[in-house]
């Protein structure tokens, strides 16, 4: 054996031998508790907490920004709700209008319309810094909540050391491509392996921007940090879930996972804007790791191992490719202990998650791999390589619904309104102004 053969069994059995550790231990603490169940409907609504709701838009689809709105309208919450809409400076202000104009009508809703675009963390804030409830939940435009989503966040918010929750994700479009297929498999892995893993011990690492509860006490204490991220001198716009999860995680807050929570949003449908996706995550998570790091050591062993094993197991990955290929080069044979290694690996993680999930489609996932060893991970490299550059790469108009949403949308009817106008609500008092149900349902059929 020459010294690639022997580099290459090296990296890949201790690629295999990290894999092996770290999901093991992974499915151990993502096993499911079976708690009681609780409704908000058995307390006083006095006694519920007040929750406001941010939703920031930029050039969003009318139809996908009412389908959002309308299951925000339909929650089924005994509590005080206020929902604020920020349009972010979009440019088809007018094509939104009508749907502006629809919830204007509910008393409960209040639209912020900001004169030039300001990014997504930035809307955010604004509507937080105007708004009053006990608990904030931040919710992505082309998400579609489930009627108990905000009563069972709430539910475990109940915990005064919670800073924040996150429910569990699925695509609303899951069924329009092959990709968005794959996508909506990988979220239910990220959300029922990675997060309830994490959150066993109270460290969710990252609550997904698509639908993330958080406590107005702890949002007052962490608003200024939030909205003044910089990384190597520059602004850091994008990735403010992660950060902030960080950040309520680095004020002594816990974060959760309530895996019967459910969100459904739209998915990128072609690879392009899955990679320029993947590429702007991947660089907020290197540089939010970093800030991460200082916590490890006050938290469960467990979370050092997830850390380890997010980072350097595809680093190890990667070098098992290349001295794969190497050896392919160089010496003319084929690295078949390194294929094999990769192959059942991947069988095995696809058919533990069909067996959990009780979904054959899982089974299917195998074909995430060749796409995570020849896209992913050269994306990943880059986005380390380039972790100064801020640009959004999606700020473009977004896609409708899949078809499978589309049953679940009505079109708003009403006139359109002057956009440089505040929205008046159904009781005629001024708003502040500025310059799928069925995927619900197939998802929660899958469910643990």
């Amino acid at each position: 054996m020459n010294l690639i053969d022997t580099t290459s069994t090296v990296i890949v059995s201790s690629y295999a031998l990290l894999s092996a550790v770290y999901k093991t231990a992974q499915a151990f603490h993502a096993s499911p508790t079976h708690a009681p169940a609780v409704s908000t409907h058995a307390v006083r609504p006095e006694a519920v907490p007040s929750v406001d709701v941010i939703v920031p838009c930029f050039n969003e689809d009318p139809r996908t920004l009412l389908a959002c709105l309308q299951s925000i309208a339909s929650q089924d919450y005994v509590g005080q709700l206020r929902v604020y809409v920020v349009d972010d400076g979009s440019w088809n202000r007018e094509d939104v209008a009508p749907v502006h104009q629809e919830f204007a009508r509910d008393s409960r809703f209040n639209f912020i319309l900001l004169q030039k675009n300001v990014g997504k963390r930035k809307a955010q804030i604004a509507a937080i810094r105007c708004s009053s409830g006990d608990l904030v939940l931040n919710v992505d435009s082309d998400t579609i909540l489930a009627s108990d989503m905000v009563g069972k966040l709430a539910l475990r918010m109940q915990d005064a050391a919670i800073g924040a929750a996150m429910g569990q994700l699925t695509a609303s479009n899951r069924n329009a491509t092959w990709l968005t297929g794959l996508i909506d498999m990988e979220y239910w892995l990220a959300c029922n392996e990675e997060r309830a893993a994490q959150a066993r011990f109270g460290a969710v690492m990252c609550c997904c921007g698509p639908c993330a509860m958080y406590r107005r006490s702890a949002l007052d204490l962490l608003l200024d940090q939030y909205e003044a991220q910089y990384f190597r001198g520059k602004p850091s716009d994008f990735g403010e879930d992660r950060h902030l999860t960080i950040l309520m995680l680095k004020a002594g807050f816990r974060t959760e996972y309530v895996s019967d929570a459910y969100a459904a949003t739209l998915v990128p449908d072609r690879l392009a804007p899955y990679l320029r996706q993947q590429l702007r995550w991947a660089r907020s998570t290197f540089r939010d790791t970093l800030l991460a790091l200082r916590l490890l050591p006050g938290l469960d062993p467990y979370l050092t191992l997830d850390v380890i094993g997010q980072n350097l197991g595809p680093l190890l990955l990667a070098f098992s490719v290349v001295t794969g290929m190497a050896q392919v080069a160089v010496t003319g044979t084929v690295p078949w202990w390194t294929v094999l290694t990769i192959a059942s690996m991947t069988l095995v993680r696809c058919a533990v998650a069909a067996l959990r999930a009780r979904q054959l489609r899982f089974l299917a996932f195998s074909l995430h791999t060749p796409i995570n060893i020849f896209l992913l991970l050269p994306v990943k490299a880059y986005a380390l390589c380039t972790l100064s550059n801020s640009d959004w790469l999606s700020r473009k108009p977004a896609k409708t619904l899949g078809p499978g949403a589309e049953q679940a949308l009505k079109q708003s009817q009403q006139p359109q309104s002057d956009p440089a106008m505040p929205v008046r609500s159904r009781d005629g008092s001024r708003r502040t102004s500025g310059g799928d149900a069925a995927a619900l349902a197939a998802a929660s059929d899958g469910a643990d």
